[in-house]
């Protein structure tokens, strides 16, 4: 595998703002990311409420533009790109909502919502929209008849699809997929996962795949990254993580993976509490404040990412001791 995308010291800071609108501060949803996703892979991201796992997706799309650091795409800097240069950029680099209703206009048809993406970024005739169209409606699992339909006439797992296929209409290397299956059905939740999975082999797609779901990302994820408070905690093949994990954070979080006829939420989860103010950040380690293992070294060096062999690394001092 070769890397598709490049993450290098990736920052992203929002300032907080007193009642008169002046700043008073940083809330650093993004502080020092670094990490790469190959070409074919499903990287997972997975973390609390507010971690920055979305701000990651948003970040990389240029929804949100960077407060410093390198997005490398393609083996192109694609940091600092203005509106008009990433209009190209944006075929090949697609991200799906977490509400995928709220990304249709309730007034398009679906029809029109998927030939949309087809009038703003090729030069395709009408009939070769519709043509387009049809095929990706029905690598997506769709009847041709929902194209007359309206958003609020289809379920939420066929807004889904609907989703996907508005993006596939455009043929993109990397899709971010925010909290793709939150809302569904158990059920339909296997359906969706299952697409995925079809549709990856079948137009050659990588995904950044963000989560809270953890028993989801171990089934579909290749390699997994663990953020907390706005930094990767622990990175490696998903499996290696969910078997052996290093940092004090990813155990935790593991241990509250509900497991059917098991005392093991109640006997090994630990973890209390709200993660500190992310724009009063404690000194140290971020997670010190909540880990049973702090030492008086940790309130005073922030830990970096270390590998320590076959790609898996950890954010941690103690992390021989956590294991």
């Amino acid at each position: 595998m070769t890397d598709l995308l490049r993450l290098e010291g990736l920052k992203k800071y929002f300032p907080i703002l007193n009642a008169w609108k002046r700043r008073t501060g940083w809330l650093r949803a993004l502080d020092d990311v670094s990490l790469t996703v190959e070409r074919g892979e499903i990287l997972g991201v997975v973390g609390e409420s507010g971690c920055g796992k979305s701000t990651l997706g948003k970040t990389v799309m240029g929804i949100h533009p960077p407060t410093g650091g390198r997005i490398i795409f393609e083996g192109n800097d694609i940091t600092d790109l203005k509106p008009h240069e990433s209009r190209e950029l944006r075929r090949d680099l697609q991200y799906t909502y977490q509400d995928p209703g709220a990304s249709l206009d309730p007034r398009w048809k679906i029809g029109r919502s998927l030939d949309e993406p087809l009038v703003i970024h090729t030069d395709l005739n009408r009939a070769a929209r519709k043509e387009r169209v049809r095929e990706i409606l029905a690598a997506v699992g769709l009847p041709e008849g929902h194209l007359d339909l309206y958003p609020h006439e289809i379920s939420g797992g066929q807004q889904r699809r609907v989703g996907l296929a508005r993006i596939l209409t455009l043929q993109p290397s990397l899709v971010v997929l925010d909290e793709p299956t939150s809302g569904l059905d158990v059920s339909v939740q296997a359906t969706i996962l299952n697409l995925f999975l079809d549709l990856q082999k079948q137009f050659d797609l990588t995904y950044v795949f963000i989560s809270h779901d953890l028993s989801v990302v171990r089934m579909i994820c290749d390699r997994v990254a663990v953020m907390y408070l706005g930094k990767v905690v622990e990175l490696g093949e998903t499996e290696a993580v969910f078997s052996s994990p290093r940092h004090p954070y990813t155990r935790s979080l593991l241990s509250a993976i509900p497991m059917i006829g098991e005392r093991r939420i109640t006997e090994d989860f630990w973890l209390e509490g709200e993660p500190p103010d992310p724009g009063n950040l404690p000194s140290g380690c971020r997670f010190r404040t909540r880990c049973p293992l702090a030492e008086a070294q940790c309130a005073e060096v922030s830990p970096p990412l270390v590998d320590h062999g076959s790609g898996h690394a950890d954010a941690c001092l103690l992390s021989e001791r956590a294991g």
